[in-house]
């Protein structure tokens, strides 16, 4: 009988083992979440340009031509989809010795989808790229639209993907924007340790203009190129004094980091080459200059005269000057205010010529066109698309200065109409109904068609001007 249970025993804990033993084997480790990127760490004048492909590839050749010329490697990031519909041009890419990324298959919201379409997104483009290219998309990706969240970023790094990269400058070529443009938005705003995003599709008609200019002229400014495989091995050397790194989180500010450090805004700005002291990036590291630990912030200083007001979380200059029925330049002025575009929670300013908040003030009506006035959400393309008329026309019109950069609650002239036009329905074909958000570029993935195709079969004269509720022809 002891024999027996002996026996049992011995073979109830061999089969437990056996169980635990596949239990465990079967389970995959977890790799860690992938690494967003907006900015290389570093105060060397280096440049990243990237390029981002889709179905179309249009202008792939001609990028190749002008990077070749001035002997410049860059990074592009590429599509399933795209890789299938133009072949040789992907190993044209790879040929050249450019890093290349992951861009998906054919370009969804990675937020809309689940956990196994992503990582079937990333593994079909990996099949595609490496049996075409002989090269792997890894570690490297780029999400469409750069829409990520925690789980993205989790998805993404459990596929191998050890690094989500988004961009320093966005030159917003898709739109169809000039030459000039492009050009203006990178000279204008390059720091070292940029990454350029820049794209190859049909829609961006004036990166290859700008780009042989936009080289020449980073070059005479002391700028460099490296791929996306140079910049991250790229080690930061602060510019000035000894110091630490500090890696900005959602919700910071130059202003808030250089309390915390006890330093101000001035000396970051110098030790990290920031031109615009207003944009700072979610991963961006910054070099905290002649200091290894945070302090205590100091208290600001009370305004002694007039009516004050305490900034409070979400407040701007603009929102307030509406509802004390003063100008931004007038608290500007009362306060000492250095620059319009930074205030602080608990700031207490000093609101001149009033005492109690009044009736914000209506803006005026221009005498031609229309007004709208911004909500939360909106972006200058989607207002330029429901009145059918360029971001460029609203830009001129308003005297904007960065077309990222509207506030909700500010009152937009729309130039030359007076209510949103009504899109025209194509009379023959298979068709399709523009919904709110979508591109011609997206449309064109989802049914397997270019963009050229597109616009030839529907006459559209401008392919980043279409309306939600225009019928599309799919050819």
């Amino acid at each position: 009988m002891n024999t027996s249970r002996k026996g049992f025993r011995h073979l109830f804990g061999v089969i437990l083992s056996l169980l635990l033993f596949f239990t465990f084997s079967a389970t995959p480790a977890l790799a860690a979440t992938s690494q967003i990127i907006y900015q290389g760490s570093t105060s060397n004048k280096v440049v990243a340009l990237t390029f981002d492909d889709g179905s179309d590839g249009y202008y792939i050749q001609s990028i190749l031509n002008t990077l070749s010329a001035n002997n410049v490697k860059a990074t592009f990031f590429l599509t399933g989809h795209g890789a299938e519909n133009h072949p040789q041009a992907i190993k044209n890419i790879v040929a050249a010795g450019h890093d290349i990324g992951n861009h998906s298959y054919n370009h969804p919201y990675f937020t809309a989808i689940s956990t196994t379409e992503m990582t079937n997104q990333l593994n079909l483009t990996e099949t595609i790229i490496t049996n075409l290219t002989g090269k792997s998309t890894k570690p490297f990706f780029r999400a469409p639209y750069g829409s990520y969240n925690s789980t993205v970023l989790q998805t993404v790094g459990n596929a191998g993907y050890t690094y989500t990269f988004q961009w320093t400058i966005d030159t917003l070529d898709w739109t169809g924007n000039s030459a000039t443009d492009i050009y203006n938005r990178v000279i204008n705003n390059v720091v070292p340790g940029a990454i350029v995003l820049m794209h190859a599709g049909y829609g961006a008609n004036g990166t290859t203009t700008a780009l042989p200019n936009m080289i020449d002229q980073l070059r005479a400014m002391g700028y460099s190129f490296v791929t996306l495989s140079q910049l991250m091995n790229t080690t930061s050397t602060p510019g000035t004094g000894s110091g630490t790194n500090y890696t900005v989180q959602a919700g910071d500010t130059l202003y808030a980091i250089a309390l915390r450090y006890g330093v101000t805004v001035q000396a970051i700005v110098n030790a990290n080459g920031i031109t615009n002291a207003n944009l700072i990036r979610v991963g961006q590291v910054l070099t905290i200059p002649g200091t290894d630990t945070p302090t205590t912030p100091t208290t600001p200083t009370t305004p002694t005269t007039g009516t004050s007001y305490t900034v409070k979380a979400g407040d701007t200059l603009y929102a307030i000057a509406l509802r004390y029925g003063v100008t931004v330049q007038a608290i500007v002025t009362a306060n000492g205010i250095a620059n319009a575009n930074l205030i602080r929670v608990g700031q207490v300013l000093t609101i001149p010529g009033t005492s109690t908040p009044t009736t914000p003030t209506t803006p005026t009506t221009p005498t031609t066109g229309t007004t709208y006035t911004v909500k939360a959400g909106d972006t200058l393309y989607a207002i330029a698309l429901r009145y059918g008329v360029t971001v460029q026309a609203i830009v001129t019109a308003n005297n904007i200065a960065n077309a990222n950069l509207i506030s909700i609650g500010q009152v937009l002239t729309i130039p030359g109409t007076g209510t949103p036009t009504t899109p025209t329905t194509p009379t023959t074909g298979t068709s399709y109904t523009v919904k709110a958000g979508d591109t011609l570029y997206a449309i064109a993935l989802r049914y397997g068609v270019t963009i050229t195709q597109l616009v030839n079969a529907n006459g559209i004269t401008n392919p980043n001007l279409i309306r939600v509720g225009q019928v599309l022809i799919i050819p």
